[in-house]
């Protein structure tokens, strides 16, 4: 029985489109003894799967650690389902701030040695004896003690645009390098002090927490929920919101607003923007914050050679990363020097340096249905060359979609079909139209429903 996602991120992204239902992005974690993380990451799949549910999921002995999205109406089946597996019963659902409905686009799920890589041998300390949980108004509270020292348990590509306010925002890439620094950091107020820490949804608290009261913090506090849940308290009690700017998140939207103040710049013109975005070299894949005026004037890219690659041929571009292997130095390589605007560590600003646009810009909503893949381009004609999966006719309105080439949008004046001018093709025809631009081998062809 096939117990993984076989379609490719356009043609899911087709069918939630297609489908015009609204999803819900949502995440859980929770610590727990699982015997056979194999097996229970098969039931999860057989039960999730019908439901539409897409995400990243990570399942390992200790636990579970999940981020997900699924239609809203399927999310009471989703809520029983995990109410009849014990340590998920009644668990808290960190619903997102901001929802986008294409905010995964497959349902993955991984066994794993540990839901969040700490780097920690858990038997050499009781991983139980976790931190006293704040809720958002007495983490509020707690700041304004004149003894409290709050830590962000965050990478320095997260805090750089969004935190509270006074916080320590270690410069460091993954979580397991913050525990020793900070242990370091701090060392002289293991007593006397109150140590504040706070994540994204809770779960890297929890592990930390334990390990700082091992290693002899008398006071240890973490925000329960993570900044998720600090958000929805703080809207719905009507709190001051003491985190500023932007959550990052990891998933397509990298990022929901939490308050109206941007405290990051365009890494590539110091322009205020927390926007952050991959380099579209696929060999580079750069994560960085850049202006949309950046990205229009470099192609997505972040400097001048990744541009220059991807107006290559889509054979060449392959043929340059083949070996390459960048695996976890995506995020490593946020800080390379050609980032002139890069804030880490003691750099990141806790004054605002613009303002976002209050209302929030809403995509709309355009169904569309797979109708080719790219199988061509001549440049000389400016002329694409695709293989039909479903019918086309002059005058439909079409987007042309892929990796490089973006999204772009024509009506369909003329065309040929199998060499001859023609109105109308069938699957498996070969069509050919004019485009203002180059496309890709890669690039999918849809057409626009209604």
């Amino acid at each position: 029985m096939q117990l993984f996602n076989t379609l490719s991120a356009e043609e899911r992204t087709a069918l939630i489109e297609e489908s015009g239902k609204q999803r819900l992005t949502l995440s859980f974690y929770a610590y727990a003894h699982i015997s056979d993380p194999k097996q229970f990451r098969d039931s999860l799949f057989l039960a999730w799967n019908p439901l539409e549910v897409l995400g990243r999921i990570y399942v390992a002995k200790e636990g579970i650690n999940a981020q997900l999205s699924l239609p809203a109406d399927h999310f009471y089946e989703f809520k029983d389902h995990l109410d009849t597996i014990p340590f998920l019963k009644d668990i808290r659902l960190n619903v997102a701030v901001e929802q986008d409905d294409l905010s995964f686009l497959k349902l993955t799920i991984k066994v794993r040695d540990k839901v969040v890589a700490d780097g920690l041998n858990d038997d050499t300390f009781d991983v139980t004896n976790i931190g006293v949980h704040l809720k958002a108004q007495e983490f509020n509270d707690m700041l304004e003690h004149p003894d409290t020292i709050v830590v962000d348990m965050r990478n320095h590509y997260e805090s750089e645009i969004g935190h509270f306010r006074g916080a320590i925002t270690p410069d460091v890439d993954t979580f397991r390098e913050s525990l020793p620094i900070i242990e370091e950091q701090l060392s002289e107020y293991k007593e006397g002090k109150n140590l504040l820490m706070y994540c994204t949804g809770g779960i890297r608290c929890e592990k930390a927490s334990a390990f700082f009261k091992h290693k002899g913090f008398q006071n240890v506090y973490q925000l329960e929920g993570g900044i998720i849940e600090y958000t929805r308290q703080v809207k719905a009690e009507g709190l001051e919101s003491k985190f500023i700017g932007k959550n990052f998140v990891f998933d397509a939207r990298l990022g929901e607003r939490i308050t109206d103040d941007i405290v990051s710049q365009c890494h590539q013109c110091g322009k205020p923007c927390d926007n952050h975005t991959n380099c579209a070299n696929e060999a580079c894949h750069l994560l960085f914050i850049q202006c949309d005026e950046c990205k229009d004037a470099s192609q997505n890219c972040c400097s001048e050679a990744c541009q220059d690659v991807v107006n290559l041929p889509v054979e060449e571009q392959r043929a340059l990363r083949r070996g390459i292997m960048n695996g976890n130095m995506i995020f490593k390589k946020g800080k390379a020097d050609r980032l002139t605007f890069k804030k880490t560590g003691t750099e990141v600003s806790d004054v605002a340096l613009g303002t976002a646009a209050k209302t929030k810009t809403v995509r709309p909503r355009i169904r569309k249905t797979l109708v080719g893949k790219g199988e061509h381009y001549f440049p000389k004609a400016e002329v694409a060359q695709f293989i039909m999966e479903n019918e086309l006719a002059v005058g439909d309105t079409v987007i042309i979609s892929g990796p490089t080439t973006g999204e772009q949008q024509l009506v369909i004046e003329k065309m040929r079909v199998n060499g001859q001018e023609g109105t109308t093709a069938a699957k498996g025809d070969k069509v050919t139209f004019s485009v203002p631009f180059r496309i890709r081998l890669s690039d999918k062809l849809f057409k626009v429903i209604g």
